[in-house]
């Protein structure tokens, strides 16, 4: 017998926290108003930390990502959990969504499908020349290097092209245990911000403005940025949907879908979170609401 319809997935430093800085508030309280919308639809809802050793994956029906936001850090111990995880309950996104979408060779993938996305070249591990030699021919001179699993910016150097020595060491480093990639630096990012639209059900839901504090190429609040309210275009709304389309067979149940315009002036695709977005539910009162509504469908279909 489950005790639980489903249970919130976060990470340990989010639960019971001694130290409430005004990040940590917010990621309780986002999760917070989650909690409150499934269960106004009348779910017994838990919030655990995906590590915790004391609860039974099996007294839920279904686990939900929503916080876990040290699975790159700590992914060989996240891998292990995932798939003992998987086998004692259901996740919502399943483990070939998450293992897709968590690593970022999945841009190739939509690209190929007709998602536009910056230019983009992956290192795998095993490359033994330099950072100077692999870019040496690519048609661009201002570059971003990253890893393929990765958030919060972990890793993300922005470097010219006769820059690129002062990244050697980090970049034979991170080789040796993970892939990275390359792209073009995206100056509009810097100017203009990154729209994140939220999509619940393969349907726009509510969008926010992400722009990075003077002289930051990065748009994230732990390096400065800020985040407000946005009215996304009808063109813009249309690309997150396409590209939440394209992850054909593997449509998410929820995701944020991080867009700018490129250096030709293009719409484009930054990234697809599906495991854990951040949604900003603080935002607009209604969109927990909404994302409990489709979570709810989800987990009352038929199996």
């Amino acid at each position: 017998m489950h005790v639980f319809d489903i249970t919130i997935l976060t990470e340990r430093r989010f639960v019971n926290p001694l130290n409430l800085t005004p990040y940590i508030s917010n990621v309780i309280l986002e999760d917070r108003l989650l909690q409150e919308a499934l269960e106004q639809k009348g779910l017994r809802v838990a919030r655990k930390s995906w590590d915790d050793a004391d609860f039974d994956w099996s007294s839920t029906k279904f686990a939900l990502f929503r916080t876990t936001w040290d699975y790159f850090n700590r992914f060989a111990e996240f891998e292990t959990w995932l798939k003992k995880a998987a086998k004692q309950c259901k996740l919502i996104h399943d483990t070939d969504l998450v293992y897709w979408n968590l690593d970022k060779h999945y841009l190739s993938d939509l690209e190929k499908r007709g998602i536009n996305i910056a230019p983009t070249y992956f290192v795998e591990p095993g490359y033994a020349d330099s950072l100077q030699n692999f870019i040496k021919d690519l048609p661009f001179n201002e570059f971003i290097l990253k890893p393929a699993i990765a958030g919060t910016a972990r890793h993300t150097y922005k470097f010219k092209a006769e820059e690129a020595f002062k990244h050697q060491a980090i970049f034979a480093e991170l080789l040796q245990n993970e892939s990275l990639l390359v792209q073009e630096y995206q100056h509009q990012i810097t100017t203009k911000g990154e729209i994140s639209l939220v999509v619940f059900g393969g349907k726009y839901s509510h969008a926010v403005l992400k722009t990075a504090k003077p002289g930051e190429f990065r748009v994230q609040d732990d390096f400065g940025g800020t985040v407000n309210n946005y009215t996304p275009k009808p063109d813009e709304i249309a690309f997150a949907e396409k590209a939440i389309e394209a992850c054909q067979p593997h449509i998410p149940v929820y995701a944020r879908v991080d867009i700018f315009w490129d250096n030709t002036d293009q719409l484009c695709l930054a990234e697809l979170e599906m495991i854990e977005p951040e949604m900003w539910f603080r935002k607009d009162k209604n969109a927990a609401g909404r994302f409990a509504e489709v979570i709810l469908r989800k987990i009352s279909a038929p199996i």
